[in-house]
């Protein structure tokens, strides 16, 4: 009786916790930033496929910790929201491979694409 108890209480407890997790539905690798700077910007178009709100906090792109903007806070289900990353003087190269990934505040992975530039 007591592993069956423990079993339902688990299953409680994950529910009442929810998921923080994102989909990159879209990546497009954009040719200038509009202050003049080729390949500076990486935009991204991304889904909550999770059960609770998650705020986006740091993107990594190839390891390194990259500016971005657009409104990163995503309700459960809420899609279409794009996030635009600014990568400095670490321009993209056509045909290079990109990993990107996406933590929410307190510093967990919510979603992560390997997208090779065009």
């Amino acid at each position: 009786v007591s592993i069956a108890v423990a079993a339902w209480m688990g299953a409680l407890t994950i529910g009442f916790m929810g998921t923080s997790s994102l989909t990159i539905t879209n990546v497009a690798f954009t040719p200038t930033d509009g202050s003049g700077q080729v390949n500076n910007t990486i935009v991204l178009t991304v889904k909550n496929t999770g059960t609770k709100q998650v705020t986006v906090s740091t993107i990594k792109v190839n390891q390194v910790v990259k500016d971005f903007d657009g409104d990163t806070t995503l309700d459960p289900g809420e899609s279409g929201r794009t996030i635009t990353i600014y990568m400095g003087s670490s321009y993209w190269e056509n045909g290079g491979a990109y990993q990107i990934e996406l933590y929410d505040s307190s510093g967990q992975p919510v979603g992560s694409t390997t997208q090779n530039a065009p």
